[in-house]
């Protein structure tokens, strides 16, 4: 009697048992003993084990020569993430799923870049991978594998092509420099503009206010001295009042002001005006 063999299922793979060349069931991770040798009067099937990875996988589709739908030839290549989910139809229903999702990502590439224009592609790098993933992510499920990831790595133009961007991306490149130049001097222009501006208002501000401020000193001057004018007089006539009522008072500064004369030499003083007119008339 021959002893059994052991199979053993690492972790991250499952293990496919085929039983005289039939599929019979999934092998978790795990040891396994399987059947071996012949026994003495009765058939021992045939048993066997496909082990499959499913760990994601990295897939480089590289130099992939397309020709676009402005007849340009691009060379692209496709970095593609693929895992196996279903183990069964992965191995039933495809000869290698491997190559198959290889062709599927590059006829999927092909006719997408070939529906689309050369400025097209540049503009659209980022959906031209989406539109490739969508495309192949069904078909792909149908045979166990999921398509995590499908990008556009690299694109690769003829020489001639290559250097006709390269004056265009220059070009581009110079033409931004000047828009920025002119519109950092435009913000600026703009800014002492408004600075200018604000410092003409604030002049103006201030000499408002000055005509003002100059206009109530000058009022309150003209009140002040209007109150004294009209204070003088309140006294010259309290003076007179009291000159009438007191006629002595009267005669006190008549005399007062006489003294006043007598202190100035050039002072001339005339008494009895009446008696003396025509002497002062005769000179």
């Amino acid at each position: 009697m021959s002893k059994n063999r052991e199979v053993i299922v690492r972790s991250g793979f499952r293990g496919l048992r085929y039983v005289d060349g039939r599929f019979d069931q999934v092998l978790e991770p795990g040891r396994y003993e399987m059947p071996a040798g012949r026994f003495p009067g009765r058939r021992v099937p045939t048993v066997d084990v496909v082990s499959v990875d499913l760990r994601e996988r990295e897939l480089n589709i590289k130099g992939q020569e397309i020709l676009t739908a402005d007849k340009v030839a691009v060379r692209v290549n496709i970095i593609t993430h693929f895992r196996v989910v279903d183990p069964v139809a992965a191995i039933e229903r495809v000869t290698d799923y491997v190559d198959r999702v290889y062709s599927d990502v590059q006829l999927a590439a092909r006719r997408y870049l070939a529906s689309m224009t050369l400025e097209a592609i540049l503009t659209n790098r980022n959906q031209l991978s989406e539109d490739i993933l969508r495309d192949v992510e069904g078909v792909s499920a149908g045979y166990g594998v999921e398509i995590i990831r499908a990008d556009v790595k690299d694109l690769v133009f003829p020489g001639n092509l290559q250097d006709v961007m390269n004056r265009v991306l220059t070009a581009q490149r110079l033409a931004e420099a000047q828009m920025v130049e002119a519109r950092t001097r435009a913000d600026r222009e703009a800014l002492e503009a408004v600075s200018k501006a604000d410092a003409e208002r604030v002049a103006a501000q201030a000499r408002v206010e000055s005509t003002r401020l100059a206009a109530e000193a000058d009022a309150e001057a003209k009140r002040i001295r209007a109150e004294a004018e009209v204070d003088a007089l309140r006294r010259l006539a309290a003076a007179a009042e009291a000159y009438a009522e007191h006629p002595a008072l009267l005669r006190l500064r008549e005399l007062e002001t006489m003294g006043a004369l007598g202190a100035n030499a050039a002072a001339r003083l005339y008494i009895g005006f009446d008696k003396h007119s025509d002497r002062l008339n005769t000179e």
